[in-house]
This record gives C-alpha cells, structure tokens and sequence, in this order.
C-alpha cells in the first residue's frame, strides 16, 4: 500500500530536460515533474533552456511541494558535475535521476550522415546520460539507494531509416544494464523507458515544420502504425517513470521497458 503522502514522498528527484518545449502538447519532461511533484518528490529542474524551466516550474507549483531550476549542458562535465553538486547543496541527497535527454536533428542514413552531426547527437543522447550518471553515483552508492531512470527509445530495438538516434539508444540500453548490474550490491537501480511514438513537441512539431504540413497531418500517420490506433501520451511515460522510481519497483533493475501501444510487438 502507497502512503497518502505520495508514492515519492520524502525523495528528491533530479530530472534532465525538465523543460517544456513549444508545442500544443505536453513533453516528457514537464509530464514527469508535474507527476514526480504530485507524488510527494523534491524537484531539481534541469535543462539549457531557462524559459522551458520555468514553464515546467510553474507548472509544479500548485503541487505544493519543494521544486528549483538549474541550468546546464548535459554534454558539459563540468556542468554534469554540478548538477549533482547542487542537488546535495539544497536538498542533501540525491534519491531519483531521471534522465529525459534526447535529439535527432540532422541525423541521416549512413553514407549520408554528416560527422559532425553523429557527435552532436551522440553528445546529448548519450555521452550527458553517462555523466550525468558517474556524478550523481557516488552520492546514491554513498546513502545505499537511488533509482535512475534513463529514457531510450523503441527505435533501439526496431528498423530506423535513419542512424546515429538508433545508435545512441541502443547504446543507452545496454549503458542502463551495465550500470544495473555494477551498482546493485550498493542498493541503486538503474532501468530504461522506451517510449513509442507519443505526441509530445519534440515528435510532431519540427516534423510538421520540415516537412510543411499540419500537425494532424503528422499526427495521423503515426497513429495508423500503432497497434492501438493511437499515439501515447507524456502522461503514459510519466506513469511509468514514478512507478520505477517508487518503492514499488524496489525489485525491478536493469529492465528496459517500452511504453509503445504494442509497436514493439507489432514489428517484431
């Protein structure tokens, strides 16, 4: 049984791309702070981006709990390494990092792909989760608990016209595993979201824009390939992720879990 304080009640949280992009949709990362805040959770709000902070801030207030921004670049180190600096400065521990980072702008099929644009994309998808990892480790191995909570992608498991998003995701699958199995004797978990096709900004708006179409447009086509006949929504990858930083998943690491409408299952 859950306490009426909230299945996260007690714990702080840092969130990774916490902001809200422009869209008429919520993104992954204001979904999750406003579930993470409603449950109980202590919130460090991180992106670059100070105006998508505060959106996502805002957002949390009517919650009632304790909620700040930091701004940083996850391809930074040293900014990595401040992230879990402050944390422990205003809040003293560190209990869940939720790592909400990802793009794919510029991103080709191989003989085409610019080299510059698979380090950028490397950069962010996966070098920041790797060391937004390694410094918020030793504070979690230090108190015996924590949960870190990476997001992947379907596109690592299935066919992708494109290469370095899938590369990077892929790799981010097997990154959560590794950090699962070499961290587990010191009580932290570590599993990965693997969301399908969900109608967030980040999906349909810079489609709609490339291609000049309308969102429905884009909206439309994405449905008609998943099994339920229906994108997902941020709510969908919210859920999951406070189940996975809960106590109820205190058994439950190095999993990799798509959050998909069955597409998985439907390509095999």
């Amino acid at each position: 049984m859950t306490s009426n304080k909230g299945r996260l009640h007690g714990k702080v949280a840092i969130i990774v791309g916490a902001g809200q992009q422009p869209g008429d949709t919520i993104g992954n990362g204001r979904a999750t702070a406003e579930r993470f805040a409603q449950e109980g959770a202590t919130l460090l709000l991180v992106d670059i981006n100070e105006a998508w902070a505060q959106d996502t801030y805002q957002a949390v207030q009517p919650y009632g709990g304790q909620a700040s921004i930091f701004l940083a670049d996850i391809t930074r180190e040293e900014d990595c390494q401040a992230i879990a600096q402050t944390c422990m400065a205003r809040y003293g521990r560190i209990d869940i990092l939720h790592n909400n980072v990802g793009q794919s702008r510029g991103d080709k099929k191989t003989v085409d792909l610019d080299v510059a644009v698979w380090d950028t994309i490397m950069a962010m998808n996966l070098k920041g989760m790797f060391m937004t990892c390694k410094h918020v480790l030793p504070h979690m191995i230090a108190q015996k608990s924590g949960a870190i909570i990476n997001i992947s992608s379907t596109s690592s498991l299935a066919a992708r016209p494109t290469l370095t998003y899938k590369t990077s995701k892929g790799a981010v699958n097997t990154m959560t595993q590794h950090i699962a199995m070499e961290n587990a004797p010191h009580g932290v978990r570590a599993n990965a979201i693997l969301p399908g096709l969900i109608d967030t900004p980040m999906a349909i708006e810079r489609r709609a824009k490339e291609r000049g179409v309308s969102r429905d447009i884009v909206r439309a086509e994405r449905e008609a390939l998943v099994p339920m006949q229906r994108m997902g929504t941020a709510w969908d990858v919210a859920n999951t992720a406070v189940f996975l930083a809960s106590d109820e998943a205190q058994y439950i690491t190095g999993v990799l879990i798509p959050v998909d409408g069955g597409l998985l299952v439907k390509r095999g």
